[in-house]
């Protein structure tokens, strides 16, 4: 499979990477700095601001699928930010018909007794968590082919286990019932798995220990 994967050399986004290499995939690696992506086999890495639409209907003309791992910290305004580089999506797949999968946040989550995560989330990232927010509900309003796939809770670098649970949009949680948590190199295999065999389309999904 040929992967466009934008934000590459993210934390998220390079162990994306790393696992659709490992599973024999074609990757091109998009990222402002591509300079950032080591050389290896089946990895094409390309300049790319997504925000800028043209360039990325360009590189998704040759993919099978379009992966964003792209966080909302360009600007400073989150929402702007998350606005701009879901539309440049939005127009990718309109103009190729490819398959968008985006790594989203737990904000677009429901708690089991249905409250909404979002209102859990720390002041200090909730603008980035709101703006993920509202790129989920952007998507819906679109009649488009897409997954996101969010963290159930905290994601960090950590142990690739391949032992996690995934759900829709009621939050993964912990055996006390809050919010669980999931290392990037998990929760890359599971955004592998939904691009390899899909099961959640047009909606969320959410993976957590």
């Amino acid at each position: 499979m040929n992967i466009l994967l934008i934000g590459a050399t993210g934390m998220v986004g390079s162990r994306i990477l790393n696992e659709a290499v490992a599973r024999g995939h074609s990757v091109t690696a998009a990222a402002r700095s591509p300079e950032k992506i080591a050389a290896q086999a089946h990895v094409t890495p390309v300049g790319l601001d997504i925000n800028d639409t043209d360039a990325v209907i360009a590189q998704a003309r040759s993919a099978d699928v379009i992966v964003s791992a792209v966080s909302p910290r360009n600007s400073g305004d989150a929402l702007k930010d998350a606005a701009a580089f879901t539309d440049a999506l939005i127009a990718a797949h309109q103009a190729t018909d490819k398959r968008i999968v985006m790594v989203g946040g737990a904000a677009s989550l429901h708690m089991p007794d249905g409250t909404p995560v979002v209102n859990f989330i720390p002041e200090e990232i909730l603008p980035e968590a709101q703006a993920m927010r509202r790129a989920y509900g952007t998507l819906v309003k679109e009649d488009i082919d897409f997954t996101v796939i969010a963290p159930g809770g905290m994601i960090a670098p950590g142990e690739r286990t391949g032992q996690f649970r995934l759900a829709g949009r009621q939050i993964v949680t912990n055996a006390d019932g809050g919010m669980s948590n999931i290392s990037a190199e998990d929760f890359a295999i599971a955004v592998l798995a939904e691009i390899e065999t899909p099961q959640y389309h047009r909606t969320i999904a959410n993976v957590g220990y």
